[in-house]
């Protein structure tokens, strides 16, 4: 007897409803192009890879083919750069100039460089630095400045003489093979390893060929002025006479005497008179005529004194006669 027989009938029966579900099945429809037959595929040209019918590439059609995109290259966007935009939410158009070798140099590109930085300074910037800042700039100065002598004076020790040999070393080792057919039975050896001495002298068994230097990043682009028309004065300024020799005519040209005279460097020099040329020759000139008054003045004293020397000379020689 069962379990199922065993246990009673139910008082009330309801009916399952089975609710029916229609599947729709949903077929892939898959549409292939239709391709030219052979010999009239002449302005047939396959770019996208439902073009070749899941087949190969047509070696009539002369065009570069990728099917299935094979052999084909994915686009590069790794040099586009993005854009970017400073403190004062200008777009920085000098982004492309400052990669590469420019990356960690101050490339001036803008119409700030021009400005004198004493226009740009402000009171903020004026700021006496700190004692943290005064400590960390001492620090960074004395670990440069010390790096610098360090490499001064390894370059100068004798850091390149190889090492000679130093005392020997003695290895004391078991063999694999024992036996008294090896080493005449010992069990264990000892050997001395020592280093050869070195000669200073020797060339270099090797050839360090260094790897030259690449190219680096165009130079960078030098802020000029605006153009400016030039003027008359500014083209004779700039106008530079012709090399003419006063000792050598080897081709025996006829020279002009203008150009002779304009190679000899006359005409760059002007002539100008000191303001005080005058007055050396007024005062020249002055001292002259007092000089010349002096001397007159001296002759008439002279010969007055004469006169009346010999006015006193002919009294005497009266008197006497009339003495006489």
């Amino acid at each position: 007897m069962s379990l199922l027989a065993a246990l009673p009938a139910p008082a009330r029966q309801q009916a399952a409803s089975v609710a029916t579900k229609t599947q729709t099945s949903t077929a892939i429809v898959t549409t292939i192009k239709e391709i030219p037959r052979y010999l009239y595929r002449k302005k047939y040209v396959p770019r996208k890879p439902e073009d070749f019918g899941d087949g190969g590439a047509f070696p009539e059609i002369h065009v570069a083919q990728y099917p299935l995109d094979m052999g084909k290259e994915a686009s590069r966007s790794g040099k586009t750069l993005a854009v970017t935009v400073d403190a004062d939410g200008h777009f920085q158009y000098d982004a492309v100039i400052k990669q590469g070798a420019n990356r960690e140099k101050i490339v001036h590109s803008g119409h700030q460089a021009l400005i004198p930085k004493i226009d740009r300074l402000n009171a903020e910037s004026n700021v006496r630095p700190n004692e943290e800042q005064i400590k960390e700039t001492a620090r960074a100065t004395m670990e440069a400045l010390q790096k610098v002598v360090s490499g001064k004076i390894a370059s100068v020790n004798p850091s390149a003489v190889p090492k000679q040999p130093q005392n020997s070393t003695l290895i004391k080792y078991t063999p694999a093979q024992q036996g008294s057919q090896f080493a005449s039975g010992a069990g264990q050896r000892v050997i001395k390893m020592q280093d050869m001495p070195v000669d200073p002298l020797e060339p270099p068994k090797f050839r360090h060929v260094k790897v030259p230097r690449s190219g680096g990043s165009p130079p960078v682009p030098v802020l000029h002025s605006p153009p400016r028309p030039m003027s008359v004065k500014d083209r004779q300024d700039w106008k530079i006479p012709p090399c003419i020799s006063n000792w050598k005519n080897p081709k025996g040209y006829t020279i002009p005497l203008d150009k002779r005279l304009a190679a000899d460097g006359r005409s760059l020099t002007q002539q100008t008179i000191n303001n005080k040329a005058a007055k050396l020759s007024e005062a020249l000139y002055n001292a002259e005529k007092a000089a010349r008054e002096e001397v007159a003045l001296r002759a008439a004293i002279q010969k007055e004194l004469q006169m009346k020397e010999r006015e006193k000379r002919e009294k005497e020689q009266r008197a006497a006669a009339m003495q006489a």
